[in-house]
């Protein structure tokens, strides 16, 4: 039995215990304790586990969808005040959003909720319970893509820097890529965000500077995806006269994705910018 197995199968006995009971002690102290924290990487595997066992459940009774799609959002709202990064219970709130993330996933009547959940969590101090919104924005687009779009355009258009984030992380999946429509998608999400982080006064901030970070890595997944149109964008890019865009550029000709599968136009693009 693999350790997934081992995590999916332990956790589908607590999760059967809590429904019964109504006590989810047992189940919170084990996730809490196979979580990895404090320290530098939380056990994403036993975090996944979660996820599919709750989608798993949610599936196969109703009653048991609504009860834990309340234990889900509950320790979403597990508060940085109360376990802050690093923490052990910091793992809870991780958790969470991945099960409201799938949950909604295989509920069209939570999709809306959840996207609302995951807005919420998306702007989360926390840097790993903001990577936890990307995972649950990749579950909602893999199962509820025509919910899931629109929400996202209007995050892009019209949120924070932080839940811009999630968004252009969320759509940058190479497995969702894959598939045109949504690699379109993604390509329209982080035009659209480039437009905003172009037209920025405000650049100092934390949420900014997160924002851009992301941009550095995920606009290469989605040129990866559209050569074609990816690379004449970012020639376009490359003329800008900003900073920050001009950063985006260069970081994404340094992933190897890029430089190695397109190494003249990479060297193009880069003589372009001096």
């Amino acid at each position: 039995m693999t350790r997934n197995e081992t995590y999916i199968r332990e956790i589908a006995r607590l999760l059967t215990s809590f429904l019964s009971s109504g006590n989810a002690g047992d189940l919170l102290a084990y996730l809490v304790a196979g979580g990895n924290l404090p320290g530098p990487r939380a056990n994403l595997e036993l975090a996944g586990a979660f996820a599919e066992t709750v989608r798993e459940f949610a599936v196969a009774d109703t009653n048991d969808h609504r009860v834990l799609w309340g234990l889900c959002v509950e320790l979403a709202c597990v508060s940085s005040d109360d376990a802050p990064t690093g923490d052990p219970h910091e793992f809870l709130s991780f958790c969470g959003v991945r099960g409201i993330g799938a949950i909604g996933s295989v509920s069209p009547a939570c999709v809306e909720a959840a996207l609302s959940q995951l807005a919420e969590a998306s702007v989360d101090p926390r840097w790993r319970v903001r990577e936890a919104v990307t995972m649950g924005l990749q579950d909602l687009l893999s199962r509820q893509r025509d919910t899931t779009v629109p929400e996202l355009e209007d995050w892009v258009e019209g949120g924070s820097w932080l839940t811009m984030r999630a968004a252009v992380a969320g759509v940058a999946e190479p497995d969702l890529l894959a598939e045109p429509d949504l690699a379109e998608m993604a390509f329209r999400l982080h035009r659209k965000t480039l437009i905003r982080v172009y037209t920025a006064g405000e650049r100092q901030s934390e949420a900014f500077r997160a924002l851009r970070k992301a941009l550095g890595y995920t606009l290469g997944l989605v040129v990866a995806a559209l050569p074609a149109i990816g690379f004449e964008y970012l020639r376009q890019l490359a003329t800008l006269d900003d900073q920050d865009i001009r950063w985006i550029v260069r970081e994404n000709l340094r992933k190897s994705r890029l430089e190695k599968q397109y190494p003249e136009t990479v060297q193009h693009i880069r003589a372009q910018m001096g």
